[in-house]
C-alpha cells in the first residue's frame, strides 16, 4: 500500500514542475486524491459492492470535481493534472504513465451494456478540455490536443488536433515518457489551407494571369510566414 501512495506521489513529481514537497501533494492534490477514491470504489464495485461503489464515487467527485466511474480500469503511474472537470466512463481502460489534463472526457456513444468508452495505452497525454469519444484506442505514446474531439481510433505515436480529431502521425516514434509540450501541435486546417493557396499562386504564375488590385478587394489574405497570416487592412 505505502509503496503505491509512494509512486502516486512520484508521478506528480515527475509531471509537474509545480510540485515542491511530498506534503504539498498529498494534501493538496485533488487528481490525486481522486485516484484514490477510485481505487476504494474500485476494490468494492469488484467485490460486488456496487451501491456502496457507487457512493464513495460520488463523493469523490463532490470532494475534487473529478468524476471516475468504479468500474472503469486504470494502471499504475496514472497523474490528473489539476483535474477539474474530468469524466471517466464505466468501461474506460487507462493504460500506464497516462496524463489527463482538466475537463478531458473519456466519454461512450451507446447505450449497450458491453464496451462503450476508450482505451488509452501506455503513456498517452490528453490535453485540457478534450473529449475522446466511444469504444476506440489511443495508441502508445500519442498525443491529444487541447479541446480536440476524438471519435476514431488514433494510431500509436501520433499527435490528434482539431474537431473533429485530425490524426497526424508522428514520422520518428519517441520514447514512452510524458510528452508535456503543447505549444509543438500541429495545426492541420492551416497546413490546407497553405497548401491550396500556393498552388493556385502556382496556376496563375503558369496561365501569366496578373490580378490587378480592385479598391473593393483591399481585404486579402497571404499565405502565413513564420506562422503568422498577413492581411490587407482588415478591422476588428
Amino acid at each position: 500500500m505505502f509503496d503505491t501512495l509512494r509512486k502516486d506521489i512520484q508521478s506528480v513529481f515527475d509531471r509537474d514542475p509545480a510540485a515542491r514537497t511530498s506534503a504539498e501533494i498529498l494534501f493538496f492534490y485533488p487528481g490525486l486524491h481522486a485516484l484514490w477514491g477510485y481505487r476504494l470504489a474500485n476494490g468494492l464495485w469488484r467485490r460486488g459492492w456496487r451501491f456502496t461503489a457507487r457512493g464513495v464515487s460520488q463523493l469523490t467527485r463532490a470532494l475534487t470535481g473529478i468524476e471516475i466511474h468504479p468500474g472503469a480500469t486504470i494502471s499504475d503511474g496514472f497523474f490528473i493534472d489539476h483535474g477539474m472537470g474530468v469524466v471517466i466512463g464505466e468501461t474506460a481502460e487507462v493504460g500506464p504513465n497516462v496524463t489527463l489534463y482538466h475537463g478531458v472526457t473519456l466519454g461512450g456513444t451507446s447505450l449497450n451494456k458491453g464496451k462503450r468508452h476508450p482505451t488509452l495505452e501506455e503513456g498517452v497525454v490528453v490535453g485540457a478540455g478534450a473529449k475522446i469519444l466511444g469504444a476506440i484506442t489511443v495508441g502508445a505514446n500519442s498525443r491529444i490536443g487541447a479541446n480536440a474531439v476524438v471519435v476514431k481510433p488514433v494510431p500509436p505515436n501520433s499527435v490528434v488536433v482539431g474537431v473533429p480529431g485530425q490524426v497526424v502521425m508522428r514520422s520518428k516514434p519517441r520514447p514512452l515518457i510524458p510528452d508535456l509540450d503543447h505549444s509543438l501541435l500541429p495545426d492541420t486546417v492551416s497546413a490546407a489551407l497553405v497548401s491550396i493557396m500556393e498552388r493556385l499562386d502556382d496556376l496563375e504564375e503558369r496561365a501569366n494571369h496578373h490580378v490587378v488590385q480592385h479598391p473593393h478587394h483591399q481585404h486579402e489574405v497571404h499565405a502565413p510566414q513564420n506562422g503568422v497570416w498577413r492581411g490587407e487592412d482588415f478591422m476588428i
